[in-house]
């Protein structure tokens, strides 16, 4: 069976990458969203639980589901935690993309994650493409969808990758700014895509 190719498309909050996939999408490429993959897996898996409550010295779940809020307090100073979460929760999501990839019929899929190259998903995928946008409306992006502060959405973009890095390590990139016309360069990269995979659609 030929394998279907796998693409990574990565970037910052509010650079517009669901919006990027929404319109692979409609090109009928399936589209496996790590954040929410990684959420599923944090509330659901028992191995993945137990742990997040033990690296966190108190169980996030007494409510029955996890306790977000609580969970980022105790590890919002403390990197080496959040390194010890994501060192569990990271290798779930990669293996659960891995199975979802190779049942797929498709010529090739998609892999959106935010922290792409920080969980090492860039070694599964063939080709990356990184979505940029100016800071000013990623920015405004982000505040007029979640209730964060302009604070707030600036930290953590500061806690990402920088664009810059992210574009050095990636195959394609895409300017979404707001005066940008992206389609063209979607469907250029869609067509790419086919290619590589050595079959029709």
């Amino acid at each position: 069976m030929n394998m279907a190719k796998r693409l990574g498309v990565t970037g910052g909050i509010g650079s517009g990458k669901t919006t990027v996939c929404r319109i692979f999408r409609v090109l009928g490429v399936p589209v496996f969203v790590a954040d929410t993959v990684a959420r599923d897996i944090m509330e659901n898996e028992p191995g993945v639980r137990d742990a997040i409550s033990r690296i966190a010295g108190k169980d996030l779940y007494a409510t029955g589901t996890l306790d977000r809020k609580e969970l980022a307090r105790i590890i919002f100073n403390r990197p080496e935690l959040l390194r010890m979460v994501n060192g569990v929760v990271h290798p779930a999501v990669l293996s659960r993309f891995e199975e979802w990839a190779d049942a797929s019929a498709f010529p090739y899929v998609i892999m959106e994650a935010a922290i792409l190259f920080e969980a090492g998903a860039d070694t599964l995928v063939d080709r990356v493409v990184t979505i940029s946008a100016p800071v000013e409306e990623r920015i405004s992006r982000v505040m007029g969808r979640n209730d964060l502060t302009r604070e707030e959405v600036i930290r953590r973009i500061n806690n990402q990758l920088e664009d810059e890095e992210r574009e050095e390590q990636s195959y394609y990139v895409i300017n979404n700014s707001d005066n940008e016309m992206i389609i063209p360069e979607i469907l250029k990269i869609h067509e790419d895509m086919i290619r590589l995979s050595g079959r029709d659609r």
